[in-house]
């Protein structure tokens, strides 16, 4: 083999695996293993509060229990011992020993010398701690072992007294309790971690979709969506928030792609046009009046291509939100009341009949020129499209915490197939190619609603057309997304 031939030769190349210290590090970095342990450490702190109050409500109440009546017992030898000494204290710890039926009681009294004086314990513990009142003995009763609870008293003259209880059942009820809370301990951390392995594993696939589907929308894919488990929880309706998002970016992408269409198509006839005229009468104007008239027909074409672009513009500054810091309070009345008696003037001379019905008051929040203009473009396609006689009704009334302006004419009106498609920036149904129009006005009508918190529904009027536009009543709360 040549060295040619060896250069050009591929060389495997080994990719090393993340190490362990590597994949550790990721694992604890990982949003749903801290879930996980949230959820754990939450179900183990659950089970430690459980078995302490079973421990309390158990054990400890045999305790407290037993404290109870050696202090009872002991009070009751204390006063006989104060009223009638050692002599008194004798007899009550005989009537008590011989009336401890279960043997489960401990009395003894010695003299200043820890000599036996009176009880069921025959001498003096020698491993009974002087330095404290409160112990637990191992002793040996009748050749039988016993672990007693016992109180130590020191009496008047130098007499020492013991009072106590066999705890030999409240023990071993207590290792009895301990053992189950030991296996109980167990079980929950098994448990714990089998449901924190769990939440992690739901977490995973759930982010796991949502980063599949973003990645495959990165990658040019919108018609992805997340999906949908269907059980109406959190994570359904992060999926659905996502998924109309998608869907919010997919219409705004069409839009964008039929803009840029409509854009080649509808303007490059007026440019062509314009550009006719201008290089006819370069050619063939023989007079100044001639140039001149070709030059204003040219000029009248390009300022109806720079008023599509201004219209263009004017949508997106709306859609962006651009425009609403100029929100103020407003009354619609007086400017509806401007515009129709403006457009009654237009409808009057070509043979129409503008019909008014408003109410005395429309509390608004908005940007009183959109508004306007939206409601304009509305009157425009109503005159536009209304026969001759034909009669146009406006009417603006409170409905449903909302201000409702309602467009109605006699025209041909929009075929239900293209209704949903008529605030479409260009869009022109067959019934409107005819006349003139750039087929922005109801895009800029949509845009102004959606701004305004409202929407804008196109309706059959039998015969013609009902546009009715919606706007938040006052100062809205919030502010719908304009779509599309």
């Amino acid at each position: 083999m040549t060295e040619a031939a060896r250069s050009t030769v591929p060389v495997p190349v080994s990719v090393a695996a993340p190490s362990r210290p590597a994949r550790r590090i990721r694992l604890l970095k990982s949003a749903g293993v801290r879930f996980g342990v949230i959820y754990a450490a939450l179900f183990g702190i659950s089970a430690m509060a459980l078995a302490a109050f079973l421990w309390w409500s158990t054990a400890g109440l045999l305790e407290r229990q037993t404290v109870a009546a050696i202090n009872q017992d002991s009070e009751a030898l204390i006063d006989r011992f104060l009223e009638s000494g050692p002599t008194g204290a004798m007899a009550a710890i005989k009537d008590r020993v011989a009336g401890d039926i279960e043997d489960d009681s401990l009395y003894l009294l010695v003299d200043p010398d820890y000599n036996y004086i009176e009880g069921n314990l025959n001498a003096w513990p020698s491993h009974m701690p002087m330095d404290q009142d409160w112990d637990e003995l191992k002793l040996d009763r009748a050749g039988v072992p016993a672990l007693m609870q016992v109180h130590y008293f020191e009496l008047p003259g130098g007499y020492h007294m013991l009072v106590g209880r066999d705890i030999a059942v409240r023990a071993q009820l207590g290792r009895m309790i301990g053992g189950a809370l030991l296996w109980a301990a167990v079980i929950a951390v098994i448990l714990g971690t089998i449901g924190a392995w769990a939440v992690r594993g739901l977490f995973r696939s759930t982010i796991a979709d949502v980063s599949a589907t973003a990645i495959a929308v990165s990658a040019g894919d919108l018609t992805r969506r997340v999906r949908v488990a269907g059980a109406d929880d959190e994570f359904d309706l992060l999926a659905q928030t996502i998924n109309d998002m998608l869907d919010r970016i997919s219409r705004l992408m069409d839009g964008v792609r039929q803009v840029s269409n409509a854009i080649a198509h509808d303007l490059r006839t007026p440019i062509t046009r314009a550009r006719t005229r201008l290089e006819d009468a370069a050619i063939h104007a023989t007079t100044e009046a001639e140039l001149r008239a070709a030059v204003e027909r040219a000029m009248a074409d390009l300022d109806g291509i720079v008023g599509v672009f201004q219209a263009l513009l004017r949508i997106s500054e709306i859609e962006a939100g651009a425009r609403r810091s100029a929100f103020a309070p407003v009354d619609l009345v007086p400017l509806l009341t401007d515009i129709t008696e403006l457009y009654d003037a237009v409808a009057e001379d070509a043979g129409m009949v503008l019909q008014t019905e408003i109410a005395k008051t429309l509390p608004a929040f908005g940007d009183r020129d959109m508004i306007q203009q939206a409601v304009a473009n509305l009157l425009d396609n109503a005159l536009k499209f209304s026969p001759p006689g034909g009669v146009i009704h406006v009417s603006a009334q409170l409905a449903g915490g909302a201000i409702r302006i309602e467009v109605a004419d006699q025209g041909p009106g929009i075929p239900e197939p293209d209704r949903i498609r008529a605030t479409e920036r260009f869009f022109r149904g067959e019934q409107a190619r005819s006349t003139p129009g750039s087929g922005l006005g109801l895009s800029l009508v949509q845009a102004v609603a959606h701004l305004h918190g409202g929407e804008i529904q196109l309706l059959d009027a039998k015969p013609g057309l009902r546009a009715v536009l919606t706007l938040a009543l006052g100062r809205p709360a919030t502010s719908r997304p304009a779509h599309g």
